[in-house]
């Protein structure tokens, strides 16, 4: 989990978005809102309802030239200006060259982080064609970096599948830079050129061929500080991704260095075993036991469109199912996801069926059972990819769906008529997972007779708020009955309700969804909440659109927060991917001077704790190291940690689901050993508190 603190100096603090496992959030979060009555002030009414006075005609009608539009909303081509937004920017380049990869022009990819952060992306594929562009009359590579939908993917034979779809990445990426430097080798010649803002500074020139170098494109780029909140490029983050493209492409060698450290840092990556490595990784990840010991991979063909597939089963309770097309993560899915999903419930239940596992009069199993503790990969490659926008978050082309689901119902069906043992084994784990899901129906149904679970019926030590719009209301979930005291009587009850929990929450990666219907500690958070978990989830009926966990500024403060992130991220995982989710930054001192105590601050960070001290003069100052919430009366934790006007709250999101999901396995499963090696790792990166 990465976190962007502020400045307790600063006279007013805002709530502050940050990462959950390599992640920055796909947007800031709206600013803190309390429902206000307008109704006694209609002049401040009447004033924000004024209309323009300005005259409005013709003149007003703005055009934006090239790529001023860019610039201008960045948002409407990356998504976002945040880490997110900057890291996008690397990928737009190097899908590039993946589709140099994939058209069978380039093996091998480098990418560099300059000190500075500046980044290098060079490949050995063909490069741009150097020649004037014969409709543009200008050089050709200053059209693809110059001009918004151009390039080699819209028909004229440059490239039959491509993941760049729209012909914005390298424009949007010049557009978005504060300069970018173009090096393009093309059958010998040599060329260059530089862009700052998205004008040309240096005129395309042919130069002199590099030696050993007869073609490739290099592109460097710094991008620009006026328009990202942060230009700071994070490793770890690039290498996931990256990671991610070598498996899809088996056989490409991909290289990340990192040149700001010392030594330099560095990742080779080239895996000929393509997406069967990817699963294997993916397990080795997680630490689960396997089911079976071999990855099942099929792959099928229907004219120019390839479906591959790799799985493995292994003993946890999760799913864990990755889709591509054109080597673009399709977080969404899409038809690709349905067909892998129809296929495999039919192979699974027919083979069942045949085998005499599943009777005549047993119930056919769900999808969710033959996908428990599943980690898959379907990955697609095709020409004319129907993507849903830039993002390319969903595939829609209807024959792919036909594809997969025949690729898989054929060659599962063979491989569990020729691996019996491995077939019993999935079998056996589909059908306890039935039986799992039973039990949690039969659960589910006896806290809905006691009442438990209706809409109507709240948790006793729920303080609810008065306000019942969901988008202007906040759930404190609070560690502990003192500090869920002091919320209840700071808070505003306009909108702020309050939850004390109830002892440690359970641990939901070890527990199938029986016992999260059963567990007390859960049922008092499902009901406050009030929109289901797992498959009846439904977004619609939450309660509250902020949900903020306040624990203890300590260790077993931060257990309590990983807890309930599990079971967010498990069975409630929209609530996370919506930005529903925060973390609230309770102080860890209080700062003041002896004589009077008149004045006060509050620090976060011992960083902080020591600036206060020093700006009072040092001598006769005091600093309090807050032990836990309970330390605190209602009036300092409302001032502290409640006042959207001066709290800090941290913003939970993901943007790798990939590493998320380890990270949740790793820190949560049963392994204890991987568990004691990454505190080992990472313990030098935490912050030293004094408990």
């Amino acid at each position: 989990m990465a976190e962007e603190k502020d400045n307790a100096l600063q006279e007013e603090e805002k709530d502050q978005t940050v990462e959950l496992y390599a992640a920055d959030s796909d947007e800031n979060p709206d600013d803190d809102f309390v429902p206000e009555d307008f109704s006694e002030d209609a002049e401040a009414v009447a004033a924000v309802a004024a209309p323009v006075t300005e005259e409005y005609d013709e003149n007003q009608i703005q055009v934006l030239e090239g790529l001023e539009a860019v610039r201008k909303r960045p948002g409407m081509y990356i998504g976002t200006t945040s880490s997110r937004g900057l890291h996008h920017l690397v990928y737009e380049i190097v899908d590039n060259s993946i589709d140099e990869a994939l058209a069978g022009f380039c093996d091998t990819i480098r990418v560099t982080i300059n000190p500075g952060d500046s980044v290098t992306v060079e490949d050995n594929g063909r490069g741009i064609p150097t020649g004037l562009h014969p409709t543009k009359g200008i050089p050709t590579p200053e059209v693809v970096y110059m001009i918004l939908h151009a390039g080699g993917k819209f028909g004229g034979g440059g490239y039959k599948i491509a993941g760049g779809l729209h012909g914005v990445g390298g424009s949007v990426v010049n557009a978005l830079s504060e300069w970018m430097e173009l090096d393009d080798t093309h059958e010998g010649i040599r060329a260059t050129e530089r862009f700052e803002r998205g004008h040309v500074a240096r005129p395309y020139q042919i130069i002199p061929a590099e030696p050993g170098r007869d073609h490739g494109v290099r592109i460097t780029f710094k991008p620009d500080s006026t328009l990202f909140e942060d230009t700071v490029f994070v490793y770890d983050v690039l290498l996931n991704r990256l990671r991610e493209q070598a498996f899809l492409n088996a056989g490409v060698h991909i290289i990340l260095r990192d040149e700001r450290v010392e030594p330099a840092r560095e990742n080779d990556m080239k895996f000929d075993g393509g997406i069967k490595s990817f699963v294997t990784y993916l397990n080795n990840q997680r630490h689960d036991a396997l089911i079976h010991p071999n990855v099942i991979y099929m792959r099928g063909l229907k004219g120019t469109s390839i479906a591959e597939v790799a799985l493995q089963y292994n003993d946890s309770y999760n799913e864990t199912l990755l889709t591509f097309a054109n080597n673009m993560n399709t977080v969404e899915g899409g038809t690709h996801e349905t067909g892998f999903k129809a296929g495999l419930t039919k192979v699974l239940n027919d083979y069942a069926r045949k085998a005499g596992i599943l009777k005549d009069s047993d119930k056919k199993l769900s999808g969710e059972d033959v996908r428990e503790g599943l980690v898959a990969i379907v990955s697609v490659k095709l020409e004319d990819a129907q993507f849903e926008s830039q993002t390319k978050a969903k595939l829609g082309n209807s024959e792919i769906r036909t594809l997969v689901e025949s690729v898989v119902s054929t060659k599962l069906a063979e491989y569990l008529d020729e691996n019996p043992a491995d077939a019993k084994a999935i079998l056996d784990k589909a059908l306890a997972a039935s039986r799992a899901r039973e039990a949690a129906r039969k659960a589910r149904e006896l806290t809905r007779r006691k009442g438990l679970l209706e809409g109507s019926s709240l948790p006793g030590k729920l303080a609810d708020c008065q306000e019942r719009n969901a988008d202007l209301t906040e759930l404190y979930l609070v560690e502990g009955d003192s500090a869920g005291g002091s919320a209840k009587s700071g808070r505003d009850s306009r909108f702020q309700a309050i939850l004390p929990l109830r002892g440690k929450v359970l641990n939901v990666e070890k527990t199938r969804i029986d016992k999260v219907y059963a567990n007390p500690s859960l049922i008092p958070i499902m009901q406050a909440l009030g929109c289901g978990v797992g498959d009846e989830f439904d977004a619609t009926k939450l309660r509250y659109g902020k949900i903020i966990i306040m624990s203890d500024a300590d260790v077993d403060g931060a257990h309590i927060q990983i807890l309930l992130l599990t079971f967010f991220f498990r069975h409630m995982r929209q609530l996370i991917d919506d930005g529903h989710v925060y973390i609230a930054q309770p102080p860890l001192y209080k700062v003041y001077k002896r004589a009077g105590r008149s004045q006060e601050y509050y620090a976060f960070s011992d960083g902080e704790r020591d600036q206060y001290i020093a700006m009072l003069g040092g001598q006769g100052v005091e600093a309090d190291r807050y032990k836990g919430l309970g330390e605190m009366d209602a009036e300092q934790l409302w001032e502290t940690t409640m006042d959207p006007e001066r709290r800090t709250l941290k913003k939970v999101s993901i943007e790798d689901a990939i590493s998320a999901d380890e990270t949740f396995s790793l820190l949560m499963g049963d392994k204890v050993e991987p568990r004691r090696q990454f505190i080992e790792e990472n313990a030098k990166f935490a912050e030293n508190l004094d408990i």
